[in-house]
């Protein structure tokens, strides 16, 4: 996929990626995090869509090299990835 930064009227930045049929979807970055040495997006929709709803964390591999935004196919990795991030995060707001 490839993506493009932008910055809405609310002044939120936004991540623009263009799917395989070419549709733009516009998400607001949720965080960035790196598990076991990647790193990892965690984005949510900036706007209602059709296949993703509004309270859904999407998340991408980042390639830093090439810049990108890659999709994971592991459904394993996927939950791994998120439940680091929200393990991540409650010991962020428990100090």
């Amino acid at each position: 996929m490839k993506d493009e930064q932008n910055i809405n009227e609310e002044g939120e930045e936004l991540i623009e990626l263009i799917d395989d049929e070419g549709n733009i979807i516009n998400f607001r970055l949720l965080d960035v995090t790196e598990y076991k040495g990647q790193k990892y997006t965690l984005l949510l929709a900036a706007e209602p869509n059709e296949e993703i709803a509004e309270d859904e964390v999407v998340i991408f591999r980042y390639n830093e090299a090439e810049e990108t935004l890659e999709p994971i196919e592991d459904e394993a990795l996927l939950e791994e990835v998120f439940e680091f991030y929200q393990s991540e995060t409650e010991e962020e707001e428990s100090n």
